[in-house]
């Protein structure tokens, strides 16, 4: 029961910490960033093996404040440059820059591969590709070759709608509800207009028209139609 208080206990406040730190995914981290999850989390883990847990979690907590004045910082531009790396040019105008290229190591099969990840296959049709402070590569496309905006086609288009989901994996979502000002009883009624039960609908969401779009966990066989092919099946 010890061993596992103790793992419980360093989960419950390691996790605690990065919530406290806030939310970033890998590829987004910067170097100091990466160093600060590493000794984070070598530091909380120590207690899983020795028995000194109020120290080892009073220098988490030290780490985390170090941390957050490290981040608050680094929203001062002047010190921003020295936290942070510059970003880095790999293609200019279509020609790929060699010396950018040679600073972050990279290696123009990889820059290459990189583009095409983003949707470019010639980097003639590329202004510029920026490698960011975090490692992820930004692409601005010549103006011939970026996508085409409604703007340019002097279109009026009408703002983006995201369905609102009601029911997920056979659960009420309740906070939803009561955020569209309904309720449970409006719900099933719709689910059993169209024939189902609430634990047996995937996803359920409410659409811009005021309706209920409903997903269950019914998958319908399409014999024989090449649209409906499943890899690996022969």
């Amino acid at each position: 029961m010890e061993t596992f208080y103790r793992a419980f206990i360093v989960f419950i406040m390691g996790y605690l910490f990065l919530r406290v730190t806030g939310k970033k995914a890998v590829g987004e981290m910067h170097s100091f960033d990466l160093l600060y999850i590493y000794v984070l989390t070598n530091i909380i883990s120590t207690p899983v093996e020795v028995n000194h847990i109020g120290k080892s979690l009073t220098y988490a907590a030290i780490i985390v404040i170090l941390y957050k004045i490290f981040v608050r910082l680094s929203l001062y531009n002047k010190l921003r440059w020295i936290l942070y790396d510059s970003p880095t040019v790999l293609i200019r105008n279509g020609d790929i820059d060699r010396k950018g290229l040679k600073k972050v190591r990279m290696t123009i099969n990889e820059l290459l591969s990189q583009l095409r990840v983003k949707g470019y296959t010639d980097t003639l049709n590329i202004e510029m590709a920026v490698m960011e402070d975090t490692g992820s590569i930004s692409v601005i496309p010549k103006s011939d070759y970026r996508p085409i905006q409604p703007n340019d086609l002097n279109l009026n288009v009408k703002k983006e709608y995201i369905p609102i989901p009601l029911i997920m994996d056979g659960q009420i979502l309740d906070q939803n509800l009561k955020y569209l000002q309904l309720d449970r009883s409006w719900l099933l009624n719709e689910v059993e207009k169209v024939g189902e039960k609430v634990e047996t609908i995937t996803l359920a969401t409410f659409l811009e028209n005021r309706k209920v779009f409903i997903d269950n966990n019914e998958m319908k066989e399409h014999k024989n139609d090449p649209y409906y092919y499943k890899p690996g099946k022969g």
